[in-house]
């Protein structure tokens, strides 16, 4: 019996890990800039300066300053265009694909700004495209949209 139960967890351990190693990452890239932008990379805590080609990867964070923006292709436009506008704040929280399944998932989060976001139609039941704020999440299957977040004052 215990050789049984030492059998089924390392089948579901194994197939936890195959199922993990079947996402792919996937990238970002500024691809048009307006005035300045700074990106701070995943596990960092200094900002460098960002410019057109500046690839970002899931955990990382772009900051636009005041008259100031940039524009992403999310999968060279694959899947969306992002612009992010003046005086925002956004990190790419998720962005990962299983070619396997033909899935993506895409978690945008929004701290502080606006973005205006062209998406492509999602393929897949299984695909999300979302943005996070501080507030909600939206969830698309392939649309225009703009989201804005404004400081509250207290």
């Amino acid at each position: 019996m215990k050789t049984l139960s030492l059998i089924c967890i390392t089948a579901m351990i194994l197939g936890i890990a195959v199922t993990g190693y079947a996402m792919e990452k996937r990238t970002a890239t500024v691809v048009s800039l307006e005035g300045t932008a700074e990106l701070r990379s995943a596990g960092q805590s200094s900002w460098a300066s960002a410019g057109v080609g500046t690839v970002l990867n899931q955990g990382d964070t772009i900051k636009t300053s005041p008259k100031s923006w940039a524009l992403l292709n999310v999968d060279d436009g694959k899947i969306a265009t992002v612009e992010v506008k003046e005086g925002s704040q956004m990190t790419v929280t998720e962005l990962m694909a299983d070619p396997k399944a033909d899935t993506s998932k895409t978690l945008l989060d929004l701290a502080m700004g606006e973005v205006l976001i062209k998406a492509q139609k999602v393929h897949g039941e299984k695909s999300k495209f979302e943005v996070k704020t501080p507030t909600s999440i939206v969830g698309v299957r392939g649309t225009t949209f703009n989201v804005k977040v404004e400081a509250v004052e207290e």
